[in-house]
């Protein structure tokens, strides 16, 4: 570690104020081609946990398809200090490990596929359509984590991530490359999280 990254460091640990204790990061395939890609992620879960987080969630935007399958295969191969959870647009199963990680589902999709279970337990008598409430639709959720912190890097963009978990999320963009991208840029990221007043929608 550095000595900018010790004095970054040491500011987040001084504060007084909370750390997110759970942090989404957004990223997409193309991101994950380039040399060490899968190195920085591993590094990414330790920064995390090592900083008090205790869900950690990772959407990976997918324009090809056909490159799903290994994606999966590598990223369930990836080091990680909790359990890992991945899942793909097919797989309906709710992510519930400290590490989740989404490959090309859509937050659009993922509502749309929580309403229509909802509509056929309505259906089939076994919901009232008067207690469909926010925790109804939570229940059918694939990723139930709710964000304090999402993280994108390179673009201004949030690309169909959990639209419905990160509408009190505090966003946090930045211009670096996730082949760049350092324990300082995470840090940076924690700083202007800890300096931010938090109002839920208020």
């Amino acid at each position: 570690m550095g000595l900018y990254d010790r004095y970054l460091a040491t500011r987040v640990r001084r504060s007084d104020a909370d750390l997110p204790e759970t942090v989404a990061l957004v990223i997409t395939e193309r991101d994950l081609l380039g040399d060490g890609a899968y190195r920085t992620l591993e590094r990414f879960f330790d920064w995390a946990v090592q900083y008090g987080t205790d869900t950690v969630v990772v959407y990976v935007s997918v324009l090809d398809e056909e490159a799903i399958p290994t994606l999966q295969r590598e990223l369930e191969s990836v080091t990680a200090p909790r359990e890992i959870a991945v899942r793909v647009p097919d797989d309906e199963t709710t992510a519930d490990a400290p590490i989740q990680i989404s490959i090309g589902l859509g937050g659009q999709s993922e509502f749309a596929t929580a309403v229509q279970k909802l509509a056929e337990d309505v259906d089939a008598g076994s919901l009232d359509p008067s207690d469909i409430d926010e925790a109804a639709v939570e229940e059918h959720l694939v990723f139930p984590a709710d964000p304090d912190l999402v993280i994108k890097t390179g673009a201004e963009r949030l690309s169909d991530f959990m639209i419905w978990q990160s509408v009190y999320s505090e966003l946090y963009f930045t211009d670096v490359n996730w082949q760049n991208f350092r324990l300082r840029d995470y840090l940076r990221a924690l700083r202007d999280y800890q300096e931010r007043q938090r109002r839920f929608g208020r």
